[in-house]
């Protein structure tokens, strides 16, 4: 753990303070040995005694921190700039801006939320290919200069807007392995590379890197180092031509759950094997990625209460028996805080578990578990076996942190789950803050 200290300790106390302010993040101190666990126990308690049906997300800067340190350690050449589409709590930025990393923005909107946490504009790169001129203009406004593009129509449309921008050509990559499919829509192929990079010259732009996405949720790591090789070909075509190439942009596709078909490690092994071959460190390469899930997806846990139930009894006629299947009812559901299961294809497998404890002779149920909407697209898990559950108990759901909370509804009316960030009092010892340093 001393070596965390270290490493957080680079950050300024003044940027620290500002991005955990109440007024941005509202961030909880667990502190005399408190977990996640009493928190989200006491909360419950609070809403329960207040006949409170509110669901509510637990945001756990404890493992952020630990998913920070992770990838230091396993891709140490390899700077994170976390996607803020995949979870943009206050929170969430202001950690990570604290520990250093940068920030991959797609709108206006994203540029603006990083910029109010204090994130200095070199630390944000606009990665979107397809950008309202509006939003080019903002860019320019701010400082953030550094963005990617994939076709002539783009370039055109940056040097109108932004001709001291410094591009990032985005190239596709194989992502037929990825469960989110990206290069359909995003990235020039190679045989475009050549007349993309003339055209830049010729519009005195300036392109200083390449970039590429092997799709959300990757589950083969070889493609990263085809990808890789794909970039150094286009690195030397552009070198050709004049331009000063000094950034190499790897993408997401990351995943930090233990139960995802391919571990974080292996996947760094691969990257970290390739950049040495095609990009080793005496070059002056700076190498950035722009990981979301990764960061997000395990940090979060949901607690949504049980508000309504039916019981479906089935009878065998010819065997003489029955059979009961139970349908809950859950204050929250595919248009809140479980829209991953809607919005992307990368989810993780959804385990409902009671919030009480279990005893191991409880009888299992099948259990079809709906989200609280009038649609019957909102169902959260179908064919689960679980112990009786009445209405007003709470059920709790892991890894409810990416591309939930970003692309959540209040359709019908109901209310969006509230977000209680919370940290250890450890992990700021160790960090070297304190709740007066954090302004809390």
């Amino acid at each position: 753990m001393e070596e965390l200290g270290i490493i957080a300790q680079k950050s300024s106390v003044e940027s620290v303070r500002h991005v955990f302010s109440a007024e941005n993040c509202g961030v909880n101190i667990l502190d005399s040995g408190r977990t996640m666990s009493d928190f989200i126990d006491d909360k419950i308690k609070e809403l329960s005694s207040k006949d409170g049906e509110k669901p509510f997300l637990v945001a756990d800067l404890d493992a952020l921190y630990e998913m920070h340190f992770r990838w230091l350690i396993s891709l140490p050449r390899v700077k994170p700039f976390y996607a803020v589409k995949c979870n943009n709590t206050p929170a969430i930025l202001g950690m990570l801006s604290a520990l250093g990393t940068g920030f991959d923005c797609a709108s206006k909107s994203e540029m603006q939320l990083a910029l109010s946490l204090g994130v200095t504009p070199d630390r944000i790169i606009y990665a979107h290919t397809t950008k309202p001129t509006a939003h080019i203009k903002y860019a320019r406004a701010h400082g953030v200069n550094t963005m990617t593009f994939d076709s002539e129509d783009e370039l055109i449309k940056i040097s109108r807007c932004h001709s001291k921008a410094k591009l990032v050509l985005r190239i596709a990559a194989d992502d037929a392995k990825s469960f989110s499919k990206l290069s359909s829509k995003f990235g020039a192929r190679l045989e475009q590379v050549g007349k993309l990079l003339t055209l830049a010259a010729e519009l005195h732009l300036e392109v200083i890197g390449v970039s590429f996405h092997v799709g959300s949720g990757c589950t083969e790591s070889s493609v990263f180092k085809q990808a890789i090789a794909d970039a150094r070909h286009v690195f030397d075509r552009a070198v050709m031509l004049g331009f000063q190439m000094n950034l190499l942009d790897i993408g997401g596709g990351f995943s930090g759950r233990e139960d995802f078909p391919v571990k974080f490690e292996e996947f760094s092994e691969v990257i970290n094997e390739a950049l040495d071959e095609f990009f080793p460190p005496d070059i002056g390469v700076k190498i950035i990625a722009e990981p979301g899930r990764y960061f997000a997806e395990t940090v979060f846990t949901l607690a949504t209460a049980v508000i309504a139930r039916r019981v479906i009894t089935s009878v065998d006629e010819d065997k003489g028996n029955s059979s009961q299947m139970m349908m809950y009812y859950l204050n929250d559901g595919v248009y809140g805080s479980v829209s991953c299961l809607l919005n992307d294809a990368a989810h993780p497998e959804i385990k409902p578990y009671l919030h009480r404890a279990v005893e191991s002779s409880e009888p299992r149920y099948q259990s079809v578990i709906w989200g609280p909407t009038c649609d019957s697209i909102d169902k959260v898990a179908d064919n689960c076996w679980i112990p009786e559950v009445h209405i007003g108990d709470w059920i709790l759901i892991d890894n409810m942190g990416a591309y939930t909370i970003t692309s959540c509804t209040d359709f019908n009316g109901f209310e969006r789950a509230q977000i209680y960030p919370v940290v250890s009092a450890k992990t700021l010892l160790t960090a070297g803050l304190s709740t007066a340093t954090l302004n809390i």
